[in-house]
């Protein structure tokens, strides 16, 4: 991988996330395709990343017709 941790691969990726949240839908490939041509980021580092951000609760698979996944976006 490029100079870039997990950690910092999934903060770039919810930035990501929330900056074409309402905008675009993500899929798990879109987002790989997007770190590699970011940062040279390898699949198994954005699989990892995408694993933290779920088990942290910032993301969520949407599903409809197809599934995708969307930030979580608290509202004030």
């Amino acid at each position: 991988m490029a100079d870039v941790t997990v950690e910092q691969l999934a903060d770039e990726i919810y930035k990501l996330l929330v900056e074409y949240h309402g905008k675009k839908r993500f899929k798990t490939g879109d987002i790989v395709k997007e770190m590699k041509s970011k940062n040279g980021a390898e699949k198994k580092d954005v699989k990892k990343a995408l694993k933290i951000l779920m088990d942290d609760g910032r993301t969520i698979y949407g599903y409809a017709g197809g599934s995708w996944i969307e930030p979580v976006v608290k509202e004030d």
